[in-house]
């Protein structure tokens, strides 16, 4: 039986998790759009002789409201050594063919850590448009930007850019062939679950058969298994 003291403490545990569970965000609420005014009012930050700190805010505030609006603003800060991370993060959620050409554009302009980000922004939104020019990035002669390329043709994970990394899996330098694997099984991984089988069965032998570290082979092997027999059970 309970005692008063049991009773009491057993209230205050259930006043805290309501009073917990109503300070929390409702899982599923939705951001209210908004109104130009208020996007028109962070646009004016980045274009004006603010602070860094109040232009990376403004950026953090466009990536949960920006528009499309917003796009030519953000462009040019790809190329601002301070500001090229934060306009990427505006930019990436934001909907729309303008950002996805944004960021093809400034695969031709820059190098180096930012252009490394921007490879890695175009992964995150899955442009396929961007998939040639990525596939000739496989050879660039900076490891990096060419290990950024793979990582983004696996994100991408599309008939195209299963083949260029097919391709290219045995003939990239040393250095760059790991990156290159593991973009392979992220894109064989990806193809199977979009029941295609077949096409994620090819890249995994690839990688069976690459010059690679055990565990890279292991891997293949054990999704070459799993997607041969969701191609016995399409039959």
């Amino acid at each position: 039986m309970c005692n008063r003291k049991t009773s009491f403490c057993l209230a205050v545990v259930l006043l805290a998790v309501v009073l917990l569970a109503g300070a929390l965000p409702l899982r599923g609420q939705t951001v209210p759009p908004a109104t130009p005014e208020e996007e028109g009012k962070l646009i004016a930050v980045l274009l004006s002789d603010t602070p860094l700190k109040a232009k990376m805010d403004a950026c953090r505030q466009l990536a949960v409201i920006g528009t499309p609006k917003a796009v030519p603003v953000l462009a040019p800060l790809l190329e601002d050594e301070k500001l090229s991370h934060m306009a990427r993060y505006a930019l990436e959620p934001i909907p729309g063919a303008s950002v996805d050409q944004t960021l093809r554009d400034a695969m031709g302009k820059l190098k180096g850590r930012l252009l490394v980000g921007v490879l890695g922004s175009i992964g995150v939104r899955h442009d396929a448009k961007a998939v040639p020019a990525l596939m000739k990035m496989l050879d660039d002669p900076d490891p990096e930007t060419a290990r950024a390329a793979a990582g983004a043709l696996g994100k991408i994970a599309n008939a195209e850019a299963a083949g260029a990394l097919r391709e290219k899996l045995g003939s990239v330098p040393p250095k760059v062939r790991p990156a290159v694997a593991d973009a392979t099984l992220a894109c064989a991984e990806a193809l199977l679950a979009a029941d295609k089988p077949g096409e994620a069965a090819a890249l995994y032998e690839s990688v069976t058969k690459a010059e690679l570290p055990k565990h890279f082979r292991v891997a293949a092997t054990y999704g070459l298994i799993q997607a041969r027999q969701a191609a016995e059970k399409k039959k």
